[in-house]
């Protein structure tokens, strides 16, 4: 693009910095929309977001001969995006017979932890369910792993939350010849 071709490196870098982060973001909220079965939408955030990359990974290309640090920004990019790690977590965590132990330290952490009890292949298991922040997620789960060093746990993000009460009227099954 002539527009960069005359621009200083440093302000080449930036812009390429500042690519990658629309880049990577516009995946996160195009990814996002496809869960939530916003198809065409989802399609249009694709477009903008390949857009963006081929002209930030372009110029990187063709600018390379200018300085080694145009790839660094673009790898700077991505870096910055995961720092940010914003949002809402779901940590559901699977433990052996240190399940109260692991939900002590939690509580201790100031987290809410729910926990239910079952049976896996090797015995008895507790399954604790807690909700924290993305960036605290590495403290949540080093403090349960230091409980139980057999921890199995997963990482589902959301994005609202509230409580609506009981429901007012009956649900599943049951509820079938009640309708009128």
């Amino acid at each position: 693009m002539p527009l960069f071709d005359a621009a200083p490196v440093w302000l080449l870098a930036l812009a390429i910095f500042l690519f990658r982060i629309v880049d990577v973001s516009l995946g996160t909220l195009r990814t996002i929309t496809v869960v939530h079965g916003r198809v065409p939408v989802s399609v249009a955030i694709g477009f903008f977001e390949v857009l963006v990359w081929v002209i930030a990974v372009s110029q990187v290309i063709a600018q390379l001969d200018r300085s080694l640090f145009l790839p660094i920004a673009y790898a700077a990019g991505i870096a910055l995006e995961r720092r940010l790690a914003l949002g809402t977590v779901v940590v559901r965590m699977i433990t052996g017979g240190q399940g109260e132990q692991v939900a002590a330290s939690l509580r201790g952490l100031g987290y809410d932890v729910a926990t239910f009890g079952g049976y896996g292949a090797e015995g008895e298991r507790t399954l604790l369910f807690t909700a924290c922040r993305r960036r605290d997620l590495g403290r949540v789960v080093t403090a349960a792993a230091g409980q139980d060093e057999r921890l199995f746990f997963t990482v589902d993000r959301f994005s609202q939350a509230t409580y609506l009460g009981p429901l007012p009227h009956p649900t599943g099954w049951r509820a079938i010849p009640k309708k009128k």
